[in-house]
């Protein structure tokens, strides 16, 4: 049986000692608290699944974050870190005060439900829980605060979204690249060809990173070596940086990629085209290169693409094609 006392300060002390387990205590304010706390205690004891929750219920969800940042975001790519310290903003807002022992299914579904009602797209939500999923499995596994399980894997992930489609008409192309040329830097209108000519994502377009981490070998076709040749014959280009696209020094003295959404948002407007994002340029790349006549595995090799699935959602072909490929054919 546990022992009851009643502190100096009125509280109320459960102490459980119970052979082939810890000393295990905890405080309550009233002794019913301690008796029924207790009682359940030795029970799991006696059933063998008993799991000391001190640290989850003392360790709040913004500290456990904070470590999580520090510890395991710190550990992955630059950009894949700052991603993940943006996600955490959202989920501090909401379960910062809480104990990780506090979150339960139906308060990370809620979490979901606002989300998605305040006009968060899917994949948003879903890369926000795979974070708050991902701080669990790290505290449950290598922290050993003294979880039962994980809550995020108890409730339904939000649909993905389907795979984008948007194509990049003749047009467009040349409205696209007339608006990128105007602009005071050239280094925009260079990154939107690369990105078309070489369906390189635009975390590649230094070639420093790639989105799995493996080094890979970019073929360029004649128009991408010309602009590459450009861009290094740059007359501004710095002598203290190995970046073929760079931006200015940051407060640390560090240069870093050239940072030009904000123009290619604005160079978009300027040519009235809608709907594009910059990705679409890869999409399009790969689109044209299936459209040319080569097998999956030779544009998986220009691509990048590892898994065949993946590169069917950036092959849609336009039907008017198919129509003149079936003439060719069939006659």
């Amino acid at each position: 049986m546990a022992a009851i006392t009643k502190t100096p300060s009125n509280t109320w002390k459960a102490i459980i000692r119970k052979r082939g387990w810890p000393t295990t205590i905890k405080t309550f304010r009233t002794k019913r608290d301690a008796e029924d706390w207790a009682r359940g205690t030795e029970d799991e004891m006696v059933r063998g699944v008993y799991i000391n929750r001190a640290g989850a219920e003392k360790l709040l969800l913004e500290k456990a974050l904070d470590r999580y940042l520090a510890e395991v975001s710190a550990s992955k790519r630059e950009s894949t870190a700052y991603a993940e310290s943006h996600k955490a903003k959202a989920l501090k807002k909401k379960f910062g005060a809480y104990s990780l022992a506090a979150i339960t299914p139906d308060l990370v579904a809620e979490y979901r439900d606002e989300r998605l009602a305040a006009g968060k797209s899917a994949s948003t939500v879903r890369l926000e829980l795979s974070l708050l999923s991902h701080l669990f499995t790290i505290a449950i596994k290598e922290w050993r605060v003294g979880l039962f399980y994980n809550p995020v894997a108890n409730i339904r992930k939000p649909a993905p979204a389907k795979g984008r489609d948007r194509r990049l008409s003749a047009d467009e192309e040349k409205a696209l690249f007339k608006a990128c040329d105007k602009h005071s830097n050239p280094m925009l209108g260079w990154i939107a060809r690369i990105a078309l000519y070489t369906g390189m994502r635009a975390g590649e377009i230094n070639l420093s990173e790639t989105k799995n981490g493996s080094p890979r070998t970019v073929p360029l076709t004649k128009k991408a070596e010309n602009i590459f040749r450009m861009a290094l014959s740059n007359p501004v280009r710095p002598f203290d940086t190995d970046l073929i696209f760079f931006g200015e020094p940051g407060r640390d003295k560090v240069r870093r990629p050239y940072e030009f959404r904000p123009a290619w948002h604005r160079t978009l407007k300027d040519a009235g085209i809608k709907g594009l994002r910059f990705h679409d340029l890869r999409h399009e790349a790969v689109s044209r290169l299936v459209e040319a006549g080569l097998g999956d595995q030779e544009v998986a090799a220009i691509s990048g693409h590892k898994s065949m699935q993946m590169l069917k959602r950036y092959t849609h072909l336009r039907a008017e094609d198919l129509v003149a490929r079936l003439d060719q054919v069939m006659g």
